[in-house]
């Protein structure tokens, strides 16, 4: 068993040359015989190898890196990498072949006369978007602490999570524990942190449960930080999500972005924005649906809290950005308008349904115009009551 840091719980590595290589590497293979050579007439060389127990089979000390725990820990992204430990501490590196640097890392002068000056290394395998989510979790220090749910071999998994009740009736995605811990990297926030507590059966919602509703909607990680403000504005008194599932009436959140986030995940603020076709705007609003569903229990149907008589596209989520750019001069983003600063990143929800169109094509004046929108105004949640 490796010596352990007592801080970090990192293994520590043997005093003196260590390189960690992998077979599946041209650039490896061809340093073999400068591994020799460091063994032979150098300080001698330690190598882990990654993908296959016997290479190289020639030099004298060579460890599995099996579970690349050692590649993890190191952060070893580039093999061959070359270090030098000196008390269990790395001192230099080098990645790839460069026989300058080999030669100045190693004290050892003409290695390598074989090869080229230099050769550039190849992916490692503690880096491989296949592995790297899972060494995460093994090695790292995300623990989720959310209940696993077992899925029968010939159990198909997207059903599964619809028969569970997850789904808000379109197909999500398996949260999976590599996967969550994915998405968590889009905040720095802690997993365990609270970040509401949803209504209606008050649960609390930590970090972790919104990622991983954030996960089924189809979020990136990119997006986190705005599904977490949503769910926290959501779940305040004044927003009153308890009350919005409670009415009949067929509304339900609709978030709007502002700031420069808006840009940074790509979310559609002109034509159609309202609409299909950009992953950033279809998911955010539907991540905080979700999480008011399957953390707070507000579901419809018979024997739900959600009461809505006929619903509305709003009720599986609706999210968009201001097109901040295209203000007519003087007119100030909504979020400034609320108090923010320009350029703050700020999330405001309302509660509305579909958009309602009104077509004007023949007024010339602005009282004119404003006679339309009045006339208009008149049907939009008219209840037609007495007095």
């Amino acid at each position: 068993m490796a010596l352990r840091d007592s801080k970090t719980e990192r293994p520590v590595l043997s005093d003196g040359l260590v390189a960690i290589v992998k077979r599946d590497c041209p650039t490896c293979v061809d340093v073999v015989p400068v591994l020799e050579e460091l063994s032979l007439r150098g300080p001698g060389v330690t190598v882990y190898t990654q993908d296959d127990p016997s290479f190289p089979d020639s030099v004298e000390t060579l460890i599995y890196d099996e579970d690349l725990e050692m590649s993890w820990h190191y952060e070893v992204e580039t093999v061959p990498t070359l270090m030098f430990i000196q008390d269990g501490k790395e001192m230099a590196r080098t990645v790839g072949w460069s026989r300058s640097h080999w030669e100045a890392l190693t004290g050892v002068d003409d290695l390598g006369l074989g090869l080229p000056e230099m050769r550039p290394g190849c992916g490692s395998l503690s880096v491989d978007p296949n592995l790297a989510d899972g060494l995460s979790l093994k090695f790292g220090s995300t623990a989720l602490k959310s209940r696993r749910v077992e899925i029968a071999t010939l159990e198909d998994e997207f059903d599964a999570l619809f028969d569970r009740g997850w789904s808000d009736g379109l197909p999500v995605v398996p949260p999976t524990e590599e996967r969550v811990a994915r998405m968590l990297q889009g905040t720095s926030r802690k997993p365990d942190e609270v970040v509401a507590v949803v209504p209606p059966v008050l649960n609390q919602c930590t970090v972790e449960k919104v990622a991983i509703n954030a996960v089924m909607a189809g979020c990136k990680p990119e997006y986190l930080p705005v599904v977490l403000t949503a769910v926290e504005a959501a779940c305040t008194d004044q927003f009153n999500i308890h009350g919005l599932l409670c009415t009949l009436w067929f509304s339900g959140p609709i978030v709007i972005v502002n700031g420069p986030i808006r840009n940074r995940i790509g979310m559609n603020v002109d034509k159609n924005a309202l609409g299909q076709g950009n992953r950033a705007n279809s998911t955010i609003g539907r991540a905080l649906q979700l999480v008011i569903r399957n953390v707070g229990g507000g579901k419809p149907g018979i024997g739900g809290i959600d009461r809505s008589a006929l619903g509305a596209p709003s009720k599986v989520g609706w999210c968009f950005g201001e097109d901040e750019e295209s203000l007519p001069d003087g007119w100030p983003p909504l979020s400034v308008s609320r108090g923010f600063l320009e350029g703050d990143d700020t999330v405001t929800l309302f509660a509305g349904h579909g958009p309602v169109g009104c077509i004007d094509q023949i007024s010339r004046t602005p009282e004119s115009l404003v006679r339309t929108l009045a006339q208009q105004l008149q049907c939009v949640g008219n209840r037609k009551l007495p007095g």
